[in-house]
């Protein structure tokens, strides 16, 4: 009974749940019950040996052959030494095997009943919502129960009941963007520039049996992928992602691109992925905004995982990217549109450091300045006032302003522009709801030699001298008199 305790506590059974008393030939039916159970998939129960008697008191238990498609396996597992057969044909574990040594017989016993089209004993599937299995009117035996998604749940003996647990929880992928790049900061919605390069991580939580695992990328249109992963590890290690990997880069689907994983995968990991030392795989890759990106529109990339035999998915883990946009109207007294004003945008403060300017493109279409690191730094109102700035990150910019239109004052006070995270933004500190307003004042001629301004003070000069010579003038009339 110690032996079969080992193997049951490695293959994830659980205790019986009646108990028996003593020494009794095995008659009658038994039960299996999964609990808890995956809704939705397929639990095969194999009948590998045949329970002739038992006491359950004293822990013995006496097992055969079935006389079936599982003898050449008993056979071959004898061979390779994981069981003997006694002078009296009864069927034990080899004491000198360890619990690794079960796992491996467990999977080699789902391996053959595949490529040998073993029958199930008995299958079932639970309903939607479900959480158990029920399996009954069994004759008593030793039983292997396996899923469609390739886990093990348990090798043991029915006598006349077991209750088994599905310790292998479908699997989870979850996809999270890297902040400025960095993949040890990660986050599910970000903004950036138009032509920056967005990193992008789904982790897939592995479970127990993981068979036929294949992930699925479906990225906006406005997110350009080139097809190749930046990096795919474990949580024991990196991947080698030419000989553990397989890239699908135009799935039928309807997906942008998807991640399976090779043979040589499941065999050189197998050990690690049944005993839960392997947990996660990561896959990172890196994509770029396009040139098209929509201000403040939502480009969101999702992600599923298919799974087993029937191909079972994973719900859908999303990210949103976002590009945001400033509009400038530069006008003069009484909101009038004021053309030709240059500007330059900068994340500096002082608008010094030119490796801080930005870039921009004027698309003749649109008359709306787009984001290009290969661009202009001179930024230039329309005739309509406008400078409508597309394709930025939330953050902080600074806008100065370079030449003035002829004849108006060059504006000195440098403007602070503040993008939120939901494309809001602040203009020097003050929340907007439309344009980022910039007013120039025209200038005032001042007098000039030869001008009117001198003229005017030789008009005041004659007058002076006329207004004197009446007064004079008056005051001898008024003596002589």
């Amino acid at each position: 009974m110690k032996l079969i305790k080992k193997i049951a506590a490695m293959l994830f059974a659980f205790a019986m749940v009646f108990s028996m008393g003593t020494n009794v030939k095995a008659e009658g039916t038994g039960k299996i019950t999964i609990n808890p159970a995956n809704a939705g998939e397929t639990y095969n129960v194999y009948k590998i040996l045949t329970l002739q008697s038992y006491d359950k008191g004293k822990g013995l238990y006496s097992y055969v052959k079935n006389g079936d498609q599982w003898d050449k396996f008993i056979d071959s597992a004898v061979a390779d030494g994981y069981l003997t057969i006694n002078k009296d044909d009864y069927v034990e574990f080899d004491a000198t095997k360890s619990d690794k040594d079960y796992r491996e017989f467990a999977q080699k016993a789902l391996a053959y009943a595949k490529k040998n089209n073993v029958t199930a004993t008995k299958t079932v599937t639970p309903d939607a919502g479900a959480t158990t299995a029920t399996i009954d009117k069994l004759d008593l035996g030793y039983y292997l129960v396996g899923s469609t998604v390739g886990a093990l749940c348990s090798l043991d003996t029915t006598n006349p009941e077991v209750t088994v647990r599905d310790k292998n929880e479908a699997p989870t992928v979850e996809k999270k963007i890297a902040i400025d790049g960095q993949f040890n900061n990660l986050t599910s919605s970000n903004s950036a520039h138009i032509g920056e390069h967005v990193g992008f991580q789904s982790t897939i939580s592995v479970k127990p049996g993981a068979k036929n695992y294949t992930l699925h990328d479906t990225m906006n249109e406005h997110l350009g992928f080139n097809g190749t992963l930046f990096h795919a590890y474990t949580n024991s290690g990196n991947l080698d992602v030419n000989k553990y990997i397989v890239i699908q880069n135009k799935p039928t689907d309807g997906c942008t691109f998807e991640v399976s994983f090779t043979d040589a995968f499941y065999n050189d990991f197998r050990s690690q992925i049944d005993d839960g030392s392997l947990k996660q795989i990561v896959i990172q890759y890196l994509t770029i905004v396009k040139d098209d990106a929509v201000v403040k529109e939502e480009m969101k990339n999702t992600t599923h995982l298919t799974y087993g035999d029937n191909n079972t998915t994973t719900e859908d883990s999303k990210t949103i990217t976002k590009t945001f946009g400033i509009p400038v109207f530069k006008y003069t007294k009484n909101d009038q549109a004021l053309a030709g004003a240059e500007f330059m945008l900068s994340t500096d403060p002082n608008c010094t450091d030119e490796s801080k300017t930005l870039k921009f493109t004027l698309n003749n279409d649109t008359n709306k300045y787009r984001f290009a690191a290969d661009g202009n730094a001179t930024l230039t109102s329309l005739d309509n006032g406008r400078i409508d700035i597309e394709g930025l990150k939330a953050g902080t910019y600074y806008l100065k302003e370079t030449k003035a239109p002829d004849g108006y004052n060059l504006l000195k006070t440098i403007q602070i522009i503040e993008i939120g995270e939901d494309g809001s933004i602040k203009l020097n500190g003050n929340a907007i709801t439309d344009d980022v307003k910039v007013k120039n004042n025209s200038g005032i001629e001042l007098p000039s030699t030869g001008g009117m301004g001198t003229t005017l003070i030789y008009l005041a000069g004659i007058v002076l001298v006329v207004l004197s010579g009446y007064v004079l003038i008056s005051k001898r009339r008024a003596s002589t008199k």
